[in-house]
């Protein structure tokens, strides 16, 4: 190893560590009920999860289970530490690649991530177009999605290269989102996406 592999692991671990001391502080708080609470570079968001947010979270999560089986690995809201600064992020949609396990920390890893779906939220969307995009794209996510019911539209992000998403395609809600060149072969109905 290199000095800067040395101190990219000591880093990776000493966020590691410290996500970990904060989630099992965030555990022991009285979250209300239906918040979502996650950590994006170090800064704890906590935030409702509104009706118009979750059923469109049901409408991708249905999508991925029509096309890939109910047994693959889809989830919603759980912690993934990705790549960046004390990033533990739970996104609103991950679905992991065939084969994924979780690490000896008893985690998924984030380099088993092959789709993520977020809908925008007005307390947090700003996460969701900035840090958390970079996040995934550093983190080489093949399939990135947006879902934003005040604009009525999805954004596709895809081809990581280099912490950039090479691709990105905007379509108004009613519009399929053709993800069928990615590692997905999947094409989403967005027909049904409620508006805010």
């Amino acid at each position: 190893m290199t000095v800067l592999e040395d101190r990219i692991a000591m880093a990776d671990s000493d966020d590691t560590s410290w996500l970990d001391d904060m989630f099992e502080r965030l555990e022991k708080l009285p979250v209300p009920e239906g918040y979502k609470v996650e950590i994006v570079e170090g800064t704890i968001y906590m935030s409702p999860q509104r009706d118009i947010h979750w059923e469109t979270i049901l409408l991708i999560i249905d999508a991925l289970r029509d096309h890939f089986g109910r047994r693959t690995r889809v989830f919603s809201d759980v912690r993934i530490d990705f790549p960046g600064r004390k990033n533990g992020l739970a996104p609103d949609v991950a679905k992991l690649r065939d084969g994924a396990e979780k690490n000896s920390e008893g985690r998924w890893r984030h380099e088993d991530v092959e789709f993520v779906a977020e809908v925008i939220s007005t307390d947090t969307g700003r996460n969701d177009y900035g840090p958390k995009k970079s996040a995934y794209a550093v983190a080489a996510v093949p399939v990135y999605l947006i879902a934003d019911p005040y604009q009525g539209k999805c954004h596709l992000y895809t081809q990581p290269k280099d912490g950039e998403y090479l691709s990105d395609t905007t379509l108004a809600y009613g519009v399929d989102v053709d993800m069928t060149a990615t590692p997905l072969e999947l094409t989403m109905k967005t027909d049904e996406f409620p508006r805010d």
